[in-house]
């Protein structure tokens, strides 16, 4: 009888004199999500990442905010993207690679992933213009940034079409969410590494 398949879960706790952030995270969850950043737009993002991939996903983050919101949304998509990396596992049995493409009313985003081990961000991305409410647009860089190279994923992000920054960031977020959730999805027919070089 074959073994059951390894659960795919993480916890990954980070402090420095900047942030205290702990990530928790179900590769194969219902989409459930805690989270709490003390940044509401990325509470709102990270709600929508968890929901649209079928993740998981707890997020309890604290940091300097009296500064500004930099350090807090940068170290969580670090630590979020530690997190993925070790619930990821070996990577066997995977579909490897996963797109979506999201509307959100006039906005229209593509997202490609390949879980390939080589971190590359290309983001086509441009919110037109400097904050959404209270929220930095230009973090969403730097959260991606930061998650891509700890994921150790390729992720490329392309606006098809927007007006509306709020609407085009989100619909990047609930697109980045399919795209993982079909990457990360275990294939039966798949034996071992999805790659020619036997690791990833």
């Amino acid at each position: 009888m074959p073994a059951a398949p390894r659960a795919r879960r993480a916890r990954v706790e980070r402090k420095t004199r900047e942030t205290e952030i702990m990530v928790a995270i179900d590769l194969d969850g219902r989409g459930r999500a805690e989270i709490s950043t003390g940044v509401a737009f990325l509470d709102h993002m990270l709600d929508a990442l968890a929901r649209h991939g079928l993740f998981d996903l707890e997020v309890r983050a604290s940091g300097d905010l009296a500064v500004d919101q930099h350090h807090t949304v940068e170290d969580v998509g670090l630590v979020l993207g530690q997190a993925f990396a070790q619930a990821l596992g070996d990577k066997a049995g995977i579909r490897r690679f996963g797109q979506a493409t999201v509307p959100l009313d006039e906005a229209l985003i593509a997202v490609v992933v390949d879980l390939s081990g080589r971190p590359y961000l290309v983001q086509e991305l441009d919110p037109g213009q400097e904050r959404i409410g209270d929220f930095d647009a230009g973090l969403v860089h730097d959260f991606m940034l930061a998650f891509v190279n700890e994921a150790k994923i390729n992720l490329h992000i392309d606006a098809l079409r927007g007006r509306n920054p709020h609407h085009m960031v989100e619909a990047a977020f609930k697109a980045l969410a399919r795209a993982l959730e079909a990457a990360t999805r275990r294939d039966p027919r798949i034996e071992g590494v999805p790659s020619t070089k036997g690791s990833l």
